[in-house]
């Protein structure tokens, strides 16, 4: 199930959410005249559903880390935007790239994770930050006065990414089954859009946000 891509279908899928983590439908309640023992529910029909909530707890909380620290990942995107701005020099780093990807790969399997899995949540990550940048400079070109005024150094930038990368990969390697249930989806929708608030993400960076967490569910 394919992560949506725009913030806008966060009520849906919030709705959805909701029902798996109070394990509530919005039953309409039964007739006065109803006895209690018709109306209770059944150890057998709540047992179910009290599991479902409990996993769905437990998956939310895998998944919320995931989102922020992939929010907190593309805010470094704005220094390497900024590092790079007037320089001539592409957006695009093969080299950087495959750097990283290798770093990450290892690191899942020295941590019993998934390293294909890994790999292709960070290819996420990274188009994600490239959307960031090249969403900047078009920023900028527009609008010279909002450029920034000094260039941060990209050595030290890079330095804070890998630290996030390396918790990233942490965080990865502890959500296989918040990654893999059912309803994976809506779950970090709900997260992505409570990381939205928490950050007062603009249009781009919410943008980039959706594109970094679009592998992030198995089957996405």
């Amino acid at each position: 199930m394919q992560l949506i891509t725009s913030m806008r279908s966060a009520l849906t899928a919030g709705a959805a959410a909701a029902v798996l983590l109070t394990g509530t439908g919005g039953a309409v309640a039964a007739p006065a005249a109803l006895s209690a023992q018709a109306t209770a529910p059944s150890a057998e029909a709540t047992a179910p559903a009290a599991a479902t909530t409990r996993s769905a707890h437990s998956a939310y909380g895998r998944l919320g880390p995931l989102a922020g620290l992939s929010a907190e990942r593309l805010a470094t995107g704005d220094l390497v935007a900024a590092a790079k701005w007037g320089t001539g020099g592409p957006i695009d780093d093969p080299a950087r790239e495959r750097e990283v990807l290798d770093a990450v790969a290892d690191q899942a399997r020295r941590l019993g994770a998934d390293p294909a899995a890994t790999v292709r949540i960070f290819r996420d990550q990274i188009e994600a930050s490239k959307v960031v940048q090249r969403g900047l400079h078009r920023r900028w070109h527009a609008d010279p006065a909002q450029a920034p005024t000094t260039r941060p150094d990209l050595d030290e930038v890079r330095k804070e990414i890998n630290r996030i990368n390396g918790e990233l990969v942490r965080a990865i390697a502890r959500s296989p089954h918040a990654r893999s249930v059912p309803y994976c989806a809506p779950l970090l929708t709900v997260a992505a859009a409570q990381v939205r608030h928490e950050r007062h993400l603009d249009g781009l960076h919410t943008m980039a946000l959706a594109r970094s967490l679009r592998s992030v569910c198995d089957g996405a």
